[in-house]
């Protein structure tokens, strides 16, 4: 059954659109400083892909907004007679057990465990399972997170039960870790080969030392892995 649309569904993706062109993007240009491809901002754009906290994120600095406005959450009570509201704040995306809250500038959250060997489905965006200290070199990171690892297909490198330290906005550079969030949600952490036309080239060692490709079709995110932890 198809759900009736709220009204502000066709305001949230006109929004985006014409933040793009405000900012004088193209769609193939807005795709390669987020780091995606023209057709998943042309899907954004019209409505084919949903608009999820982890997009908006990562869409809201090129364009110069908040992520609050590409979500949607600063559309007016009802249908904007001659312009648009002032902008609210940034309601907290993530929550502890004494409920919700922004996270500290302190501490950063432990999101999830990935496989470092077989894919897993894992849903990043489900909030945090625990909290953490950030280290010094994250301080002015933002939304840097910590992921257990399991699995041994990246000994000696990465272990099982270390705790990786994550910069989510950090390009990858060529041997560094990734975090790899695959579009149907499983999360693999991989080293970073390179970037090419239609594919990310990724390397792991076990059970063999090997390079392999992921689609850009098949890829939502890269997050770069910029320290661990110890169990």
């Amino acid at each position: 059954m198809d759900f009736p649309k709220p009204f502000w569904y066709e305001w949230a993706m006109t929004t985006m659109r014409e933040l793009r062109q405000a900012a004088g993007l193209s769609q193939e240009k807005l795709a390669e400083l987020a780091g995606t491809s023209q057709p998943q901002i042309n899907k954004l754009e019209t409505g084919q892909r949903k608009m999820t906290v982890d997009w908006a994120v990562k869409l809201a600095r090129p364009l110069g907004v908040e992520p609050a406005t590409l979500l949607g959450l600063d559309a007016p009570a009802a249908p904007p007679a001659t312009a648009r509201p002032a902008r609210p704040a940034l309601p907290p995306l993530l929550r502890t057990a004494q409920g919700p809250q922004t996270q500290a500038a302190s501490s950063m959250p432990v999101r999830a465990a990935a496989r470092g060997g077989v894919d897993q489905e894992m849903f990043l965006e489900d909030g945090p399972i625990d909290w953490i200290t950030r280290p010094d070199y994250l301080k002015n990171a933002r939304d840097p997170y910590a992921m257990y690892v399991v699995g041994d297909s990246m000994m000696p490198r990465f272990r099982p039960a270390q705790l990786l330290h994550v910069n989510p906005h950090k390009p990858p550079a060529p041997g560094a870790g990734v975090v790899v969030v695959k579009r149907n949600k499983a999360v693999l952490v991989k080293e970073f080969v390179r970037r090419g036309a239609d594919a990310v080239i990724l390397r792991e060692y076990r059970p063999a030392d090997r390079e392999f490709a992921v689609p850009l079709e098949d890829l939502d995110t890269l997050h770069t892995v910029v320290g661990l932890q110890e169990p």
